[in-house]
């Protein structure tokens, strides 16, 4: 027998059969999961299976390739996320593109803990949350292979004045640098900057770092994996670049 415990977030429902639910999780330890629960389409535990929330797990199987059976338990619903129609985007968002993008029983420790802050950020209503869901796609990225590297200028080595991105080597340049190819460059926000400091992230910023991670997630990763970009992060993209 195949167990283990832990806890996770919930990325995804389906119901199985009369009373029964598929979930797919993401743990820090196990790394995207999936499994049965038992009345997880009942009255008594289908309020707690909603995508976001934290839950206690404990997963069990006969053999290690089965899908197995989950115990869960509530740790922290978030459910003011669902109140908030650009935060219940962007969870709409992180739980597609994890689903999407990440190898099933694959950890990625790092990945997960920057998910929980990030969706912890969303629940709170904290302000900055769309720039922490920008460096949370650049995070992805990184851990499949795709990073970019923006701490130095790839023209001078320069690390100061970063002003852009090639769209094609993923590397900085700075303002000067690449004056003369600024059409064919995508804008570096001043907040993934190494030397941002305090300054105010403007809608600007936002809409500038989400066409930047976008950019890289459509021309690298999903090219790699077979799949198209999911509607869901369409979504929230379309209300960053209107605010």
């Amino acid at each position: 027998m195949m167990e283990w415990q832990g806890e996770g977030v919930l990325l995804s429902v389906r119901r199985h059969g009369e009373s029964a639910a598929i979930i797919e999780v993401l743990t820090e330890g196990q790394g995207r999961h999936a499994g049965l629960v038992r009345g997880g389409g009942g009255r008594r535990l289908a309020p707690i299976l909603q995508p976001g929330a934290q839950l206690a797990l404990g997963w069990r199987a006969r053999l290690a390739d089965h899908l197995g059976n989950f115990t869960v338990e509530p740790l922290q619903a978030r459910a003011g996320i669902m109140s908030d129609r650009l935060a219940l985007a962007g969870l709409g968002a992180v739980t597609a593109l994890a689903q999407t993008a990440l190898a099933e029983r694959q950890p990625f420790p790092a990945l997960y803990r920057q998910t929980v802050a990030l969706l912890d950020a969303m629940e709170a209503g904290a302000p900055a949350w769309p720039a922490h869901y920008i460096d949370w796609e650049l995070a992805l990225l990184a851990e499949l292979g795709f990073g970019l590297e923006l701490e130095s200028c790839a023209l001078t080595g320069a690390a100061e004045g970063l002003a852009w991105v090639s769209p094609k080597s993923g590397r900085a340049v700075a303002g000067g640098a690449g004056a003369d190819w600024a059409d064919r460059l995508l804008t570096l926000p001043p907040f993934l900057r190494a030397d941002a400091g305090a300054a105010p992230i403007t809608a600007a910023d936002l809409a500038d770092g989400m066409r930047l991670s976008g950019h890289f997630l459509n021309a690298r990763l999903m090219p790699a994996l077979g799949k198209t970009l999911p509607p869901a992060r369409e979504r929230l993209a379309h209300l960053i670049l209107r605010l």
